[in-house]
């Protein structure tokens, strides 16, 4: 590898991009190309990157697989980068082992991190664990070893496990610093805001407020009974009952719970859980039918009282009952939520993360973008979608993945 090779890699590792071009912007060997494809996507040009890096994966001959590998590699981190999620796994994981085979285990390891990233955005967090157990980031170099610690926090933050999170981050502003790269002091610092916004709200007793993640997982930990907007469960510290997949029990839920420790009356139950506006004989036959089945459900943690005028939800052993919901409510959440990290996404990527059918994503993309709440730009499978994050709100507990005891 002559000098500007090396030189062009020294100033692409410590993030001087413009340098780096400058030493092989008018060669088209494959070191050269590959080096540019590298710095055109940290500049934002994935399509160009692209083509660049796979003219110089062609270029390197049969007996440079260690070349092509990481080729591969980095293709890989601008599909993860520029949301591909439908980019095959399998091409990443191929290439690694050749790396890992032919004594790379800096590149490796920088394509075992692109595999827990996707894993972590997709929600496989048992994946992304066991996978992250296998792995020793004491000898990284200080880039990679603030990605790895970018995962760990990430899962971490998913689990709710907020010390373990701020553990994470605190050594991934201390190895980002030590690489001296800008964009990735600025993605630690990112993160580390979660940590201290709002990212629920709780709802007692007709009062509300605010929660960090690390209140959230102390009022998960206490004695208290939560009806779970968030994940759409009821739960204490030990028992967690899922109505994910009964919305017409959950709303019930929710209803009552908001009202505790008074009842509410069949008509307003009747408004929650079926939209009805008037409510007639039918109604009140499905609402008694209803109440029996969350009262089943319920059975290990409350009990569903019939009233004078209602039904009233009373918790064993006279425990409080508290809401925990998002800090914004709003139809199609889930989807701004993954919008809201200012990646543009496509529809096939969006299904893919939120294990939908992409259908159901498009009718999703296209109200929010009937209501101003989201753009898109380009056409047919090129066609991305962009929005705004919510300023001052993490949208952690919108993402998929389980919290404690799931």
């Amino acid at each position: 590898m002559d000098s500007l090779i090396t030189a062009a890699a020294r100033a692409l590792a410590t993030g001087d991009l413009l340098g780096a071009l400058k030493r092989v912007a008018l060669r088209d060997d494959p070191p050269a190309l590959a080096l540019r494809g590298i710095a055109m996507a940290q500049l934002g040009d994935f399509d160009r990157a692209k083509v660049l890096l796979r003219r110089a994966a062609r270029a390197f001959g049969p007996r440079e697989a260690v070349a092509r590998a990481r080729c591969v590699v980095a293709e890989a981190e601008i599909a993860l980068v520029s949301r591909d999620l439908g980019w095959p796994p399998k091409t990443l994981d191929a290439a690694r082992s050749t790396l890992e085979a032919h004594g790379d285990p800096v590149n490796a390891a920088h394509a075992r991190t692109l595999e827990l990233r996707r894993l972590l955005l997709i929600g496989r967090l048992d994946e992304a664990e066991q996978m992250l157990a296998g792995v020793d980031s004491t000898p990284l170099p200080p880039a990679l070893k603030a990605s790895h610690e970018l995962v760990v926090a990430g899962i971490a933050l998913r689990r709710l496990d907020t010390k373990t999170a701020r553990a994470a981050l605190t050594r991934a502003a201390r190895a980002a610093h030590d690489a001296g790269i800008p964009a990735l002091i600025a993605e630690v610092e990112s993160a580390s805001q979660v940590l201290d916004a709002p990212a629920a709200r709780l709802v007692t007793q007709g009062d509300q407020r605010l929660l960090r993640l690390e209140d959230v997982e102390a009022l998960l930990d206490s004695k208290a009974l939560v009806v779970d907007a968030c994940r759409h469960a009821v739960r204490d510290a030990g028992t967690v009952v899922s109505l994910a997949r009964r919305p017409v029990l959950f709303a019930l839920a929710r209803a009552l719970a908001e009202a505790w420790p008074a009842d509410v009356p069949r008509a307003t139950l009747i408004a929650r859980a079926f939209r009805g506006k008037h409510a007639d004989e039918s109604h009140r036959a499905r609402l008694r039918v209803e109440i029996g089945r969350l009262r089943t459900a319920l059975r290990k943690l409350a009990d569903v009282s019939a009233t004078s005028q209602g039904f009233a939800l009373v918790p064993r052993d006279n425990r409080e009952i508290v809401v925990l919901a998002r800090p914004v409510e709003e139809e199609h959440a889930e989807v701004l939520a993954f919008l809201a990290d200012g990646e543009s996404w496509s529809s096939s990527a969006l299904a893919l993360a939120l294990g939908a059918s992409q259908r159901t994503v498009q009718r999703a993309l296209d109200a929010l973008a009937e209501a101003g709440k989201v753009q898109s730009f380009g056409l047919g499978r090129a066609r991305r979608w962009l929005s705004q994050p919510i300023p001052g709100f993490t949208t952690t507990l919108l993402l998929p993945g389980p919290l404690p005891s799931d």
